[in-house]
């Protein structure tokens, strides 16, 4: 490098910066932990100033010892990628004064209501890519193509996240078919496609024939492929985090897609300049880091377009309308920066009867984000 005089000195060395993930499961879950690790490597793959390791199946009771790990290796920065994780990385942050942690799926809120004590580090941040405005675009088709009028839905825990998102499915499913039922299975567990097959299998038993889930693998989709191959009888279900419509070409309708790279590439940037943002980051449709698809660009399995376009409901904004230019119509809206839809919005009554919503009114971002703890009527919740 020449300066203005011609006298030849080194070039500035370029900021270097080394991140850890933290991983519930495994890579290979082609799910949850498959889409952070696809994330993780598109960006170590863009920025040659990035070094990233990470660590697998790590039990949300080894997550300091791991945190702690990173960090004495050389780690700026770590993301934690479970809710379980919640606790054990603020605490670290305490720890840490001098590095940075991003935990994913939790906030301030949140631990606060865990642990009973304030939340303080100023150098934890948080962050989601939230799928509950596509969970009720999946269940606006679930309650158009029933055969039974009953759903299922299999959930690895019932944290806010997951209610959350099996309410806006139950949402779109009565908006088409009032008559609809919900049964909802709980696995205990993120990741045990074992589990989740015979959840799957009960709600079969029970006569759901479109199946949406919140957990770590593609055994929902698979079992509904197997079913309709024995069978012949079809049992829908959606790409959950990554495409999985190669598993389930039969059933898989359309799904909810992420990209966490879109989160990854910001947090970095600003981390690799020493910015924390010790706040929630709640990405939905309109950011880009979701997408409605059953494979990526492809918002619905056109297999099953025809049959969407043939079921007609009435709208009290577009009046007499396909269920598909519905849902065509809600996902532009839902693109908007000005979102002028909003699925919570009253009357909505729980499953014991009880008015949760008046009419017109809207739930509350910190109540949908953290306090998801009822379900919609005409839901069988888990035992």
């Amino acid at each position: 490098m020449l300066t203005e005089a011609g006298i030849e000195t080194a070039a500035p060395e370029e900021k270097k910066l080394k991140a850890g993930f933290i991983y519930v499961g495994p890579p290979g879950d082609f799910g949850w932990t498959y889409g952070h690790d696809r994330g993780r490597t598109i960006v170590d793959d863009k920025f040659d100033w990035l070094e990233t390791v990470t660590a697998e199946s790590v039990a949300p009771a080894d997550t300091g010892d791991y945190i702690d790990s990173m960090f004495e290796d050389g780690a700026d920065i770590v993301f934690t990628t479970s809710f379980g994780y919640l606790e054990p990385t603020v605490k670290k942050g305490e720890d840490w004064p001098n590095k940075m942690l991003y935990h994913c799926s939790g906030g301030p809120l949140p631990y606060e209501q865990i642990t009973g004590e304030e939340f303080k580090s100023n150098n934890v941040g948080f962050y989601f890519a939230d799928f509950y405005q596509i969970y009720y675009m999946n269940g606006l088709m679930a309650g158009a193509l029933t055969e039974t009028n009953k759903i299922g839905y299999v959930a690895a825990h019932t944290t806010s996240e997951v209610v959350r998102h099996l309410d806006a499915f139950m949402l779109g499913a009565k908006e088409v078919n009032p008559d609809i039922q919900m049964k909802v299975v709980e696995t205990g567990e993120w990741y045990d496609p074992g589990a989740s097959t015979t959840a799957t299998e009960t709600l079969i038993s029970w006569g759901a024939d479109s199946i949406a889930f919140t957990v770590d693998s593609p055994a929902v989709v698979q079992t509904c492929q197997s079913h309709y191959e024995e069978t012949g009888e079809r049992v829908y279900s959606f790409s959950h985090y990554s495409p999985m419509k190669s598993q389930g070409s039969d059933v898989v309708l359309s799904g909810q897609l992420v990209k966490w790279e879109q989160l990854y590439e910001d947090l970095l940037l600003k981390a690799r300049s020493g910015v924390i943002e010790n706040f929630q980051h709640w990405r939905l449709l309109q950011s880009g880091a979701v997408e409605m698809g059953s494979a990526w660009n492809e918002p619905i399995n056109p297999e099953f377009v025809d049959d969407l376009q043939a079921e007609t409901v009435t709208d009290p904004v577009f009046g007499e309308i396909s269920v598909y230019e519905l849902i065509m119509n809600r996902l532009e809206q839902f693109k908007q920066l000005r979102v002028n839809y909003h699925p919570f919005t009253g009357p909505i009554y729980d499953s014991e009867g009880n008015l949760k919503l008046k009419e017109g009114q809207i739930l509350h971002q910190d109540n949908l984000r953290f306090g998801m703890d009822w379900y919609i009527e005409g839901t069988i919740p888990p035992e």
